[in-house]
This record gives C-alpha cells, sequence and structure tokens, in this order.
C-alpha cells in the first residue's frame, strides 16, 4: 500500500480549505460595501442612480 492516496486527500482538503476562507473573505468584503447604513447620503443616492437608473428628487 502506498501513501499517494493519502498525499491526494491532503492535498485536495488542503485545496477546498483555502478556497472556503477565500470566500468568506470575499463575501465579508461585499457585505461591508453593500452597507449604505454607514454611506452618506448623496453616495448613496449616486449608487441608487446607478443600479436602478431613476433620479429621485427630495
Amino acid at each position: 500500500m502506498t501513501a499517494i492516496p493519502l498525499i491526494i486527500a491532503l492535498v485536495l482538503s488542503i485545496a477546498v480549505s483555502a478556497g472556503y476562507v477565500l470566500v468568506l473573505v470575499g463575501m465579508r468584503q461585499e457585505d461591508r460595501r453593500m452597507r449604505l447604513a454607514d454611506v452618506p447620503p448623496s453616495r448613496a443616492a449616486g449608487l441608487a442612480r446607478r443600479v436602478t437608473g431613476c433620479h429621485v428628487r427630495g
């Protein structure tokens, strides 16, 4: 019996773990960018205008 299957399994598990961590970090950065409560009203309105294409006058 050789150790090759164990080495392959170890490498794959490390790759999957690293990918999982990268996805979590990316999601947290996206969440931080999407919070509009921390953004000044003018920037929030600019973002809404770009997303929806609507101009709101208040």
